[in-house]
């Protein structure tokens, strides 16, 4: 059980192929997907999500701990999930770096420290920051968060409908503006986010924004279709966009991306068997193809070495380099995304994942913000 980020045919073919089992995909949205994480274990066996989203299926005792010493290549998985930081001189990011929840500790609770138990197998993950169409902003390059608030595009901006994600577009966007400041964006308190979503509820009411997608099909069907001009992204947004021709750049904010980090989780109700079969999906997932496939919507993953292996040259420079693509470059169903000369924004994998603002996170007062989140977009609250 996922989200679109990774429930993709491709790999559900390559997967049930090479390993000789049968999968189902059962494809949710974020919050869908959480839900049942948490309260229905025995409805999944592997549960695909990230890991701002670990507090709660945790807390309820859904998931079990991953052994790393059943996973081949534990000791090439990136540093930066196994320490914060891509680099030293990288940035670790306000908010929920994975590392803060990676390792389970003796009195089972998560952190940093390391142990031989985990909490999620790292997987895929990226840095986020927005799109514009270039073809209706005008010569005007976006290059700070701020240009989500920029009245000038009044109407035409749109945010992802995500409290733990959205909510961090928009965080960075009025912190960039100065219009509120902030003691930590990745820990807020009830009184600012009060101030936040009173400033947003009144930039609502003023008709700023379009509205607050909650897919990538859609966010990409409302700029294609004109009615959004800058928005949230996340690449499958982009590669939808570039398949069907329309001109969309991605933003290089100067405050540094907001980031995210997938991977995988064990149902707790797994044991014998099927637990036996469900390593040998998460040593799969390590193994090379499976990067290869969500490079090409633009993702990276937490082993490199492996991906190379199963990308042409000119993907890996393009894709990981930041080098102009030597040739046309495909998407995981093969058409063509990326036109030959094109470079990716913000450069290599290590010059974007060393400049984080801030990851995807689910703060303390949480279920507060996605209360007041869900009366700014309309969205019926869950129970």
């Amino acid at each position: 059980m996922g989200t679109e980020i990774t429930a993709l045919p491709e790999i559900q073919t390559r997967a049930a192929a090479d390993l000789g089992i049968e999968i189902e995909f059962d494809c949710l949205d974020f919050l869908n997907a959480q839900r049942r994480a948490a309260v229905d274990p025995a409805s999944y066996d592997v549960y695909d999500q990230c890991f701002h989203n670990l507090d709660i299926v945790w807390f309820w005792h859904a998931i079990q701990p991953i052994d790393v010493t059943r996973i081949g290549v534990w000791d090439e998985v990136s540093s930066l999930t196994k320490a914060g930081r891509i680099t030293p001189h990288g940035s670790i990011g306000e908010g929920d770096a994975p590392v803060t929840r990676l390792y389970v500790q003796p009195d089972r609770s998560l952190g940093s420290r390391p142990s031989q138990w985990i909490s999620m197998l790292p997987t895929v993950h990226n840095v986020d920051s927005f799109v514009y169409r270039r073809d209706l902003i005008g010569d005007e390059i976006p290059t700070s968060w701020a240009a989500l608030l920029n009245p000038k595009w009044r109407g035409r901006v749109a945010l992802v409908d995500e409290p733990a994600i959205g909510v961090f577009d928009a965080l960075l966007a009025v912190q960039a503006s100065r219009a509120l400041s902030f003691k930590a964006i990745g820990q807020l308190s009830t009184a600012e986010i009060d101030a936040l979503l009173a400033l947003l509820s009144r930039k609502r009411d003023a008709g700023h924004f379009y509205g607050w997608w909650k897919t990538a099909a859609e966010a990409a069907d409302w700029m294609a279709e004109g009615h959004t001009w800058i928005q949230s992204a996340w690449s499958p947004v982009t590669t939808h966009l570039r398949r069907r021709g329309i001109p969309v750049e991605e933003a290089v904010p100067r405050e540094g991306y907001r980031a995210w980090h997938g991977g995988l989780c064990l149902s707790a109700m797994l044991s014998d068997r099927m637990r036996d079969v469900a390593y040998e999906y998460l040593n799969w997932w390590l193994g090379g193809y499976a990067g290869a496939i969500v490079a090409r919507q633009g993702y990276y993953m937490s082993v490199l070495d492996p991906v190379r292996a199963h990308l042409r040259p000119a993907e890996w420079r393009y894709w990981y380099e930041g080098a102009p693509a030597t040739e046309s470059l495909p998407a995981p169903d093969g058409t063509t995304i990326v036109a030959q000369g094109a470079v990716r924004s913000g450069g290599s994998y290590w010059q974007r994942a060393g400049s984080i603002a801030v990851w995807n996170t689910t703060m303390d007062e949480h279920n507060y913000l996605a209360r007041r989140w869900a009366r700014l977009t309309g969205r019926r609250e869950a129970d």
